[in-house]
């Protein structure tokens, strides 16, 4: 094999660099591995020390520290319970006024969204056509009047003739007959009377209940025709109104029971579904539950005196059908969940907490009423939960104070900064000034260091 001039001693030197780096890197192992040691003991100490006091005999020990909470007291009250349902608004009366003749509408008396009372005039159609047919009924009662009053005459010479043998009896029964019959006549031209002045009257189409009318189908000048599907205008009743929810099939028993009592109140929200916009009271109750969604239908009746109920609104509504009477409440937030049911923080003696099991009869947002678990003279922890558990100490802040996770860490701080001066001063500050001693000279500065760089001059 051939070489070139020069590369055997260039792998060589390669070599020896190689071995010098390695040796260079098994002489600092030592010292990584203590500066590591070093990192991880100062880290432990520091831990040790957060969670730690030192004793008087200088000996280091776990504090049994409190958890800051808030409690509360429970309230003795008369609980009302409700129903929750969603509905719908529905009017009570909802009427599309049509026409009941035929003829162009010659004028429109409303303006579109004002409120009626029944039987004023919504609309005219021209009366023309009909003011002519109930004039001729007229007339033709009027001729056939006159007629029976000669058949009448006739009639009773007819019957002087037979009664004096001087004419036949024959001819005096059917002159009565001919009188029957004109008289029927004159009936008949009563009833034709009657019926051109209806459809007269008819031209003003007029308001079949009080309601508020919506916008306009027809406008003036227009044919109108009673086989209209549009109508004129629709008049919904807003007041009162009514709401038509659903319940559970499960709440029927407690619904008929209420009922069976006397009148329901139904209670219905506004759009944050908290507040409530108006009270009223049950009205009906369906006789079957709808089979695919497994409720049952109500309706509720409301006087909706500021008009916050539109007809086709959606809106959250509860019945009430009890009153617990003098029922133990606690907040909502006391009330805490777990593996084997709910259960709440009772605060003991010496301030030490113990979970209760606790049975919940009823809840919502803000309060729980507690049917067994909870004495009236206990207090229950409703803030503060996240270092808590059974056999706990805690210490009971104001109102107005959340206690929380991070509110325990300023007080450990507080604790360490008196255990590493218990003068006011740090610890660090007497390594230092032990340093100081030992080599005679003043520490230096941060920025003036001798590992890092000397200023310029």
């Amino acid at each position: 094999m051939l070489f070139r001039p020069g590369l055997d001693d260039t792998v060589k030197a390669a070599g020896d660099g190689l071995s010098g780096a390695r040796a260079a890197s098994d002489r600092r192992r030592p010292l990584r591995i203590a500066i590591t040691l070093l990192i991880v003991g100062g880290l432990a100490y520091l831990g040790w020390t957060s969670f730690a006091q030192k004793k008087r005999d200088g000996s280091w020990e776990r504090p049994d520290r409190a958890v800051p909470v808030l409690a509360a007291t429970p309230r003795i009250q008369d609980v009302p319970v409700y129903l929750d349902g969603v509905g719908a608004v529905r009017a009570l009366s909802t009427v599309t006024v049509r026409s009941q003749v035929n003829g162009k509408l010659i004028a429109v008396n409303f303006t579109e969204g004002q409120d009626v009372k029944k039987g004023d005039v919504l609309g005219e159609i021209e009366p023309v056509i009909y003011q002519a047919q109930y004039d001729q009924a007229v007339a033709k009662k009027a001729q056939d009047e006159a007629q029976l009053a000669n058949m009448r005459l006739d009639l009773k010479r007819y019957e002087q003739l037979a009664a004096s043998n001087a004419g036949s009896k024959q001819q005096a029964d059917t002159q009565r007959a001919v009188v029957a019959q004109q008289e029927a006549l004159v009936k008949a031209d009563q009833a034709a009377i009657d019926n051109a002045q209806a459809m007269l009257g008819f031209t003003r189409i007029v308001a079949p209940i009080s309601g508020r009318v919506g916008l306009r189908q027809v406008d003036r000048g227009n044919i109108i025709n009673a086989a209209d599907a549009t109508g004129l205008v629709i008049i919904t009743q807003l007041q009162p109104i009514s709401v038509q929810f659903s319940l559970p099939q499960q709440q029927i028993t407690r619904v008929n029971a209420a009922a069976a009592k006397g009148e329901i109140e139904v209670d219905v929200f506004g759009n944050d579904g908290t507040t409530v916009v108006d009270t009223g009271k049950l009205i009906g109750i369906d006789n079957q539950v709808d089979p695919t969604t497994g409720t049952l239908r109500l309706r509720a009746a409301f006087s909706n005196e500021h008009f916050q109920l539109w007809p086709g609104q959606f809106v959250n509504v509860r019945i009430k059908v009890e009153t617990l009477s003098q029922a133990t409440v606690i907040p909502t937030s006391a009330v805490q969940r777990g593996p084997l049911g709910t259960f709440s923080y009772v605060i003991g003696d010496d301030d030490i907490v113990k979970a209760r099991p606790v049975t919940v009869r009823q809840q919502d947002e803000k309060d729980a009423v507690i049917a067994k678990g909870i004495a009236p003279t206990d207090r229950v922890v409703t803030t503060g939960f996240a270092n808590l558990s059974d056999g706990a100490k805690v210490t009971v802040g104001q109102s107005d104070q959340v206690p929380t996770a991070d509110l325990a860490p300023p007080a450990r701080q507080d604790r360490r900064g008196a255990r590493r001066g218990g003068d006011g001063s740090d610890r660090r500050g007497r390594r230092s000034e032990r340093g100081q001693n030992q080599s005679g000279s003043e520490p230096q500065e941060s920025g003036q260091s001798g590992a890092g760089p000397k200023p310029r001059p």
